[in-house]
């Protein structure tokens, strides 16, 4: 089988620093892909709306609108993008809030260009639909349509990132069977992921967040030491 190209694939590039919008810019486009840009968040959330972008390359640090509440207001969008966190700052607190704010990736400034280009392939790769006409996959109360990439809990539709809806779509997928952390690691992040290495543990929490926002019994059971199952409680 042939590896999956995205010279179609749209990348939108938020930073307010033109030095490194130029290089990005020009790395992108050599490899095929259509480029846009915005120095703000106001206009990068326009050129969402109306361009609608398959990754966006965020910077935290933005003037007025900061990249963490841009990463907010664009899961709020109609077809979510992927999105790939820039951050100037190495810090623990700042890469688990910028994930819990629902970016799907980060990166640490400076950064290598080949590095930036391998984190957009996979995150496009993971956004590529598995089924041409979709299926519903159940649980209990819960429901993910894969064709929409749409779940809900009973009538209540849940809004997820690209990550969770990996996330779910695997649980889903192998209800009552445990999964180890190795293996949600290896599927959902790869085995060269050099991120925080609580990753899984901040997603599994704002899962579980967007499932049980209503007070629904819990689904995603912890199983200490090894992983985690979808499963009715005990």
């Amino acid at each position: 089988m042939q590896p999956p190209t995205f010279t179609n694939a749209h990348i939108l590039i938020v930073d307010d620093e033109t030095r490194v919008t130029s290089a990005l810019r020009r790395s992108l486009a050599y490899e095929g892909y259509q480029v846009s840009s915005a120095s703000n968040g106001e206009i990068a959330l326009e050129l969402a709306r109306t361009r609608r972008p398959d990754v966006v390359i965020l910077d935290i640090m933005l003037p007025g609108m900061n990249g963490l509440e841009v990463c907010r207001c664009l899961h709020q969008t109609q077809a979510t993008p992927a999105i790939l966190m820039l951050t100037a700052r190495d810090t623990v607190a700042d890469r688990v809030t910028g994930l819990e704010m629902g970016a799907d990736d980060y990166l640490v400034k400076p950064f290598a260009l080949e590095e930036l280009l391998a984190r957009v392939k996979a995150l496009l790769r993971r956004k590529q639909p598995t089924e041409v006409h979709g299926e519903l996959l159940c649980f209990a109360d819960l429901e993910l349509d894969t064709a929409t990439r749409q779940a809900h809990r009973g009538q209540r539709m849940i809004d997820l990132s690209t990550t969770e809806y990996e996330l779910l779509t695997l649980f889903l997928r192998n209800p009552r069977v445990v999964l180890t952390r190795g293996l949600l690691m290896e599927r959902i992040w790869g085995n060269d992921f050099e991120g925080s290495p609580n990753v899984l543990e901040v997603y599994i929490g704002h899962l579980r967040n967007k499932l049980e926002r209503e007070g629904e019994q819990r689904l995603l059971q912890t199983i200490r030491g090894t992983g985690y199952v979808l499963r009715l409680p005990d």
